[in-house]
């Protein structure tokens, strides 16, 4: 399959090669929760919900002098054309999770909240590509949306190489192609870089090149991310003088 026409250097969802899929964010969509978000990037759907802080159920697992941060992931089972049912808790599932969780413990002040916990539930609805990312996106909405104390927001987006092209945001087709691809978390205004995983070595030359195309992709999140925050807190401001 062609990934990049040669012709009119566009992929084959129609977009230029470093260009993003659409991002839409949504807040307080799961009425149960402190804190929670739906975060779309092109196809890919996922909804995160936050709890706490609130005080450590498990006393043994208390971390000292600050908040215990828990995540867990999971995929709806409706979520891909994949019939497969994925056990709860399977290694790929755990080891997101642990991403996840480390990536927000960078963005998150612990250190305010000790002797409480803040739980993290991620879910992809819907898988294009991603997912990582996705997921990363959401839950710093919902963090925000649970008045979570945080140094920065976090953001996340990925980058691959494929056809001899950088290309950022990989949709499911081109993640698929077997190319190494780069995944990549900041946070934007202390320009730190908080995850990155990449799935095969690549020439140092071209690596810089799709590291940093991955987080370009990470800072239009972090604009957009802001906005919808913005606006939220423009909204309630009206509701709250109405």
């Amino acid at each position: 399959m062609e990934y990049v026409n040669t012709l009119t250097g566009l992929r084959i969802d129609g977009r230029l090669p470093n260009e993003m899929r659409h991002i839409k964010g949504e807040l307080g969509v799961v009425a149960s929760a402190d804190g929670s978000a739906l975060f779309e990037m092109g196809n890919t759907r996922v909804i995160a919900a936050v709890y706490g802080p609130r005080e450590v159920q498990n006393r043994s697992s208390q971390t000292h002098g600050q908040a215990l941060v828990r995540c867990e992931y999971s995929m709806a089972n409706f979520s891909t054309g994949d019939r497969t049912r994925r056990p709860k808790g399977d290694r790929r599932s755990t080891e997101i999770s642990l991403v996840i969780r480390q990536t927000m413990e960078a963005c998150i002040l612990a250190d305010l909240m000790p002797h409480s916990q803040i739980d993290i539930f991620v879910q992809v609805l819907q898988a294009d590509g991603g997912t990582r990312s996705a997921c990363i996106n959401a839950a710093t909405l919902a963090l925000a949306d649970a008045r979570i104390p945080m140094r920065d927001i976090v953001t996340s987006c990925s980058a691959g190489y494929l056809c001899s092209t950088p290309l950022l945001d990989l949709n499911y087709a081109e993640d698929s192609a077997g190319g190494p691809d780069v995944t990549v978390g900041i946070l934007e205004k202390m320009d730190k870089v908080t995850l990155l995983q990449m799935d095969a070595k690549l020439p140092m030359d071209i690596f810089e090149n799709v590291m940093q195309l991955a987080i370009e992709g990470c800072k239009a999140v972090a604009d957009y991310i802001r906005n919808v925050l913005l606006e939220n807190t423009k909204e309630l401001e009206y509701h709250r003088g109405a």
